[in-house]
């Protein structure tokens, strides 16, 4: 499988309670597919993952093949501590009917760049689903460099990189270094004009969420060259994108959700809602966006 275009990662709707709201993220993964992205990635660390049983991470991958039902490709991130519950959970989630996965390093262990390899490894062979490597070293300080990806050429079940180091050179440097052995997908949102100007092919996306059919049409306008209608776009959401870079991404984009659309804000703890001056910038910010979009037509 060839992945490309514009997958956003879901949010994991909650209710007040902190329980799953499986109703509200069926509706939004439906209105995400409706409004043209190219894939769906349901648990990813926005997906708020980390804090979510298994039998509620069992339902979320349920609920949304129940709801993308065949229309575009469903992956489910995997981010676990140890290698058997990697692998485990990989063959767990091909049964729950995910087409890939987007594999995060352990979250339990720094790992160095033989641990890292073996653990893409034991993943990528554990299952018959394709693996994206989620590779965002500020975040959990293992980086999926041009070395350590040297080891897993000849793994065909790796198949893509979502890069998320923040320095826009690493894009060439995967290029250089590989052609286009690896699906090479941009994985923060207010790089995405300069990823695809170095010809990145998908963008794993957080504000998609708000705002699927603009952040569509800003994808195919800039990977198809068209910079003089790209460009006012981005710069329309890139005060918004910045919020997909922040630790508190999780809030913020779900309350993007809330202004645009009525998704419930809602997150599980130890996350709490934002309050005070930090909301107030936050939707500052926002409500500029869907200003900025509405006087667009």
């Amino acid at each position: 499988m060839t992945w490309s275009g514009v997958f956003p990662a879901v949010t994991t709707k909650m209710l007040k309670s902190g329980a799953i709201d499986l109703e509200a993220t069926q509706a939004s993964i439906d209105r995400l597919v409706a409004n043209g992205v190219s894939g769906v990635i349901v648990l990813p660390m926005l997906g708020e993952n980390a804090i979510l049983t298994q039998a509620e991470r069992d339902t979320v991958v349920t609920a949304a093949r129940e709801v993308v039902a065949g229309r575009v490709p469903l992956l489910s991130g995997l981010a676990e501590l140890s290698t058997d519950n990697a692998v485990a959970a990989a063959r767990n989630y091909q049964k729950l009917g995910a087409e890939g996965l987007m594999t995060f390093p352990s979250l339990g262990y720094r790992t160095d760049r033989r641990e890292t390899v073996e653990w893409y490894k034991a993943v990528a062979q554990a299952s018959d689903l394709p693996v994206m490597i989620y590779n965002n070293p500020i975040a959990y300080k293992v980086d999926v460099d041009v070395e350590t990806l040297k080891a897993l050429v000849d793994v065909p079940g790796v198949v893509a990189i979502k890069e998320e180091t923040g320095d826009i050179r690493r894009v060439t440097d995967l290029f250089n270094a590989f052609g286009d052995r690896f699906d090479i997908f941009c994985g923060v949102d207010d790089l995405i004009l300069e990823s695809l100007a170095l010809g990145v092919v998908g963008w794993v996306s957080g504000m998609t969420n708000a705002w699927p059919a603009e952040c569509v049409e800003l994808f195919n306008a800039a990977r198809s060259g068209d910079f003089k209608s790209a460009l006012p776009l981005y710069r329309l959401l890139t005060p918004a994108f910045h919020l997909d870079t922040d630790v508190k991404l999780v809030q913020y984009i779900k309350l993007a959700e809330h202004f645009v659309y009525g998704a419930p804000e809602f997150v599980r703890k130890p996350r709490l809602p934002i309050e005070g001056d930090e909301r107030a910038m936050v939707e500052k910010i926002i409500r500029a966006a869907i200003a900025g979009l509405a006087k667009r037509g």
